[in-house]
């Protein structure tokens, strides 16, 4: 519970900071003229965002199971990590048009606001960053955490870019820099988007079904294991499910045989198991099983 409560402690500090730093950057980006700047503004807000997510997700996550919601609500947190993804994908997309445009048609870029800003940006992201470190495990933190690093990147490109600009006069690399973050942000990503989509389609985990099948087949009175389903409901339990076709036996022998399926399923990663036995209906021994 004190793991749970500092999480959600250093959740609400990071979103304070960012919010704050939002504003700045707004400010210090239309003050400067910097693409770069902006960008990392939209960032900010969008951390902000993100991280509140988290929170009421962890919150939500923490509810018991009930009549309504029997896996309980752990697949918010998936929902968050799609979410917070989903936005860095669009963001990314909006400022790489906006950097292309800025390619066209330059604009000049104060300096003197420019940099002191990025900087403070930077010392917010980097201290927000240093405070979810620790906890970025699960694909609804890590989502999270991923738009705070991708975020303390933007604000060392964008001072990169503003001492550039400041000694070189090199006007576009703002607009440069910002395409290199955008490209970054987009890969990064991209995986926690695939991954939180395969939850929410219930796509199979990687598992060996032929291994699977061949450990349950080797029970002694099992004849042939079937019907698998494999899925999970949140980011860490494997739910599988499958039909035994055994010998005909009593009922005190059936348990048995569900209890070592159960106990031999566990070495695969699979935390909960739903094992339906039947007699004399399956006509092959193939995975999809034709009724006799």
């Amino acid at each position: 519970m004190g793991h749970g409560h500092g999480l959600r402690r250093n959740l609400v500090f990071s979103v304070v900071l960012n919010l704050t730093m939002t504003i700045a950057e707004v400010i210090g980006g239309i003050l400067s003229g910097s693409l770069a700047l902006l960008s990392d503004s939209l960032h900010n807000f969008s951390d902000s965002m993100s991280l509140l997510a988290s929170y009421f997700a962890l919150k939500l996550g923490e509810r018991r199971a009930n009549e309504k919601y029997t896996f309980g609500y752990k697949r918010a947190e998936i929902l968050v990590a799609f979410v917070n993804s989903a936005v860095l994908v669009g963001i990314s997309l909006f400022l790489l048009v906006e950097a292309y445009r800025r390619f066209k048609n330059p604009q000049p870029i104060d300096t003197a606001i420019m940099l002191p800003v990025a900087v403070v940006g930077l010392v917010a992201n980097l201290l927000s960053v240093l405070l979810l470190h620790g906890h970025a495990h699960g694909l609804n933190i890590r989502s999270a955490y991923l738009h705070l690093l991708s975020d303390t990147l933007s604000s060392v490109a964008v001072i990169i870019g503003g001492l550039l600009i400041r000694f070189y006069g090199v006007g576009w690399i703002d607009p440069l820099v910002t395409v290199f973050i955008s490209l970054y942000i987009l890969r990064e990503a991209y995986v926690v988007l695939r991954e939180s989509v395969e939850v929410l389609m219930e796509a199979s985990p990687e598992l060996d079904f032929e291994a699977i099948k061949a450990e349950l087949e080797s029970i002694p009175s099992v004849k042939n294991a079937h019907h698998f389903h494999a899925w999970r409901v949140g980011e860490n339990g494997i739910h599988f499910e499958c039909h035994l076709s055994v010998e005909d036996m009593l009922l005190s022998e059936a348990q048995r045989i569900i209890d070592e399926a159960e106990k031999r399923l566990k070495k695969f990663g699979i935390t909960h198991v739903t094992v339906q036995l039947e007699v004399d209906r399956c006509a092959s021994k193939d995975l999809v099983c034709e009724k006799e």
